[in-house]
């Protein structure tokens, strides 16, 4: 049987976005219908790169965390803000189960913008 572990800032990751749905309410995504272009863009991006293991609209985990209000947290357990370069590093360069991406530095700011909007 393989045994896998998820690095500790992956864990603290979860545990913060576990922890902002038990606490308070999340504040609510972006509608749609006032997406910017970049954004719009950028969702499509989410969807042929990251859906298939993050849920964008929910923090409850599947194959990765749900990323609902994931830039909205001001910081994570052990007091590294989630800024758009640390989500720049760990997109591009992977870490623990999550593999790197290969994205264009274009598609990179509109996954950026979207993730944004949850």
């Amino acid at each position: 049987m393989h045994k896998s572990t998820a690095p500790i800032s992956f864990v603290a990751l979860l545990g913060l976005l576990i922890s902002l749905a038990g606490c308070r309410p999340l504040p609510p995504s972006k509608p749609v219908s006032q997406w910017t272009p970049q954004e719009a863009r950028g969702a499509t991006v989410f969807q042929q790169k990251c859906a298939r293991c993050h849920a964008p609209n929910s923090t409850r985990s599947g194959r990765g965390p749900g990323l609902q209000a994931i830039t909205k947290a001001s910081s994570v357990p052990f007091g590294s803000p989630l800024n758009d370069e640390k989500l720049r590093l760990l997109i591009r360069n992977g870490r623990g189960a999550m593999p790197a991406r290969q994205i264009s530095e274009g598609e990179l700011q509109d996954l950026l913008a979207y993730l944004h909007t949850l």
